[in-house]
């Protein structure tokens, strides 16, 4: 099951929920994306050349991250750009995400392992303007 996230034909953020299977490869990000995201399945005895990859420069302009959930629940609020709430989502052991643009905050709704991937390197506060979350009486869980 994939979700995608979306705001005045915007791509917020895309769920790979961990009960997705297709054989083969799939890319679910469009070429522009500065983080690409796909999904592979190979039986057994499947080669992938071995490869290098070209030192190539990128113009990054805006911090794309994928979230891998390894274990836990956790509750994800998107926001647009101007930090109007949106929905919630709930990500489960397994599932993936990607926050491609808009605004997000979390909730850490059972104890929570989780691996974040993202372009470099991180600058702190100069990486992000942080407000206040929606209240929990006012959320809106898509499933």
């Amino acid at each position: 099951m994939i979700q995608t996230i979306n705001y005045d034909a915007i791509v917020l953020a895309i769920i790979i929920k961990n009960s997705y299977q297709k054989e083969g490869v799939e890319f679910f990000t469009p070429n522009d994306y500065s983080q690409q995201l796909a999904y592979m399945s190979h039986k057994k005895g499947k080669r992938i050349d071995a490869h290098v990859h070209n030192k190539v420069t990128r113009d990054v302009h805006l911090t794309q991250e994928v979230l891998v959930i390894r274990k836990g629940k956790l509750r994800v609020d998107f926001y647009t750009q101007d930090q109007k709430y949106l929905e919630s989502a709930i990500l489960e052991s397994g599932d993936v995400i990607l926050l491609a643009s808009g605004g997000h905050g979390f909730e850490v709704l059972e104890d929570l392992d989780m691996i974040e991937i993202k372009q470099g390197p991180y600058l702190g506060d100069e990486d992000k303007t942080r407000f206040e979350h929606i209240s929990n009486n006012k959320l809106v869980i898509k499933p």
